[in-house]
């Protein structure tokens, strides 16, 4: 008894030395009211303190399904762009997910390497996943890429053009063996550095379908992309069928269909300039 006495002057002493003489220690059941007051002082302020306002933007977007017998048209979509990613895929994507499952469209990467999600975006070629959302409060405008057969929606039938880029021969080619055997052919920094601005290209065909030309003669002229990457072969040192590869695009349709409009130029969304490329060739063939 003695011992507990001593304990409990203890503890009123150590009370004493953190609490004011004349403020009780709390009891259990005050501090739990506290608790419950404070939660329900927080609980009532109004939701519209807390809620976002919602941003509303209207996507018009081209709408053709082949196994229906219906003429091609513009659907409207509304999406709240607080709920979505800042890029036109985000909100093709949030579309499909959300509101229209049958929406058609090419993706892959969403990282501007593939070029599989090429289309016309308020009247100019680009990448769905590096164009951003206009923050207009006019509706977006999304088509598939001009001047090409559509399989469906957004999606384009890209055979002519992969046939074209196939058709200048897009590797490697040599008549002697490489300098030592099982190795791979050295090549000087400055050589190297000509293939600059080439062999970045993608494929996407964002260059070609902006293309009067190409528009107005698609199956004769290559166009800005698969003449891009003739050059690419036709400028790089390892490669011993320059003049071939030259004798290959002299064609009045081949190559001379390019006026130069550089429309291609303005396209690229890798910032590459094919009207250059095409000039190169050009001033090749002079030679």
């Amino acid at each position: 008894m003695a011992a507990m006495r001593f304990l409990l002057r203890r503890g009123s002493a150590a009370a004493g030395g953190l609490l004011p003489a004349h403020s009780p220690a709390p009891t259990p059941t005050s501090f739990t009211a506290a608790r419950l007051l404070q939660v329900q002082t927080h609980s009532s302020q109004p939701d519209s303190v807390t809620a976002k306002p919602k941003r509303i933007k209207t996507f018009s977007i081209y709408r053709w399904n082949p196994d229906q017998p219906e003429k091609p048209k513009l659907h409207s979509y509304e999406i709240d762009l607080g709920e979505c990613g800042p890029m036109i895929l985000d909100a093709l994507i949030k579309i499909k997910n959300e509101i229209d499952p049958s929406l058609t469209f090419r993706r892959s990467c969403r990282e501007g390497i593939c070029g599989s999600c090429a289309m016309n975006i308020d009247g100019d070629n680009g990448l769905a996943c590096l164009t951003k959302i206009s923050s207009s409060s006019d509706a977006s405008t999304i088509t598939p890429l001009p001047h090409m057969y559509v399989v469906k929606d957004l999606v384009v039938d890209m055979t002519n053009f992969y046939s074209q880029y196939k058709s200048v021969e897009p590797w490697l080619k040599r008549k002697d063996p490489p300098p030592t055997p099982g190795k791979e052919i050295p090549q000087s920094k400055k050589d190297r550095a000509k293939l600059d601005g080439m062999y970045e290209c993608i494929l996407c065909a964002c260059c070609s379908t902006s293309c009067p030309s190409y528009w107005w003669n698609p199956e004769t002229y290559l166009g800005p992309a698969a003449l891009l990457h003739a050059n690419r072969w036709i400028q790089d040192s390892r490669d011993q069928y320059t003049k071939e590869r030259l004798d290959a695009v002299n064609d009045e349709f081949k190559l001379y269909r390019c006026h130069t409009i550089k429309n291609c130029t303005h396209a690229c969304p890798k910032g590459l300039n094919p009207a250059k490329e095409i000039e190169s060739i050009k001033k090749l063939q002079l030679r």
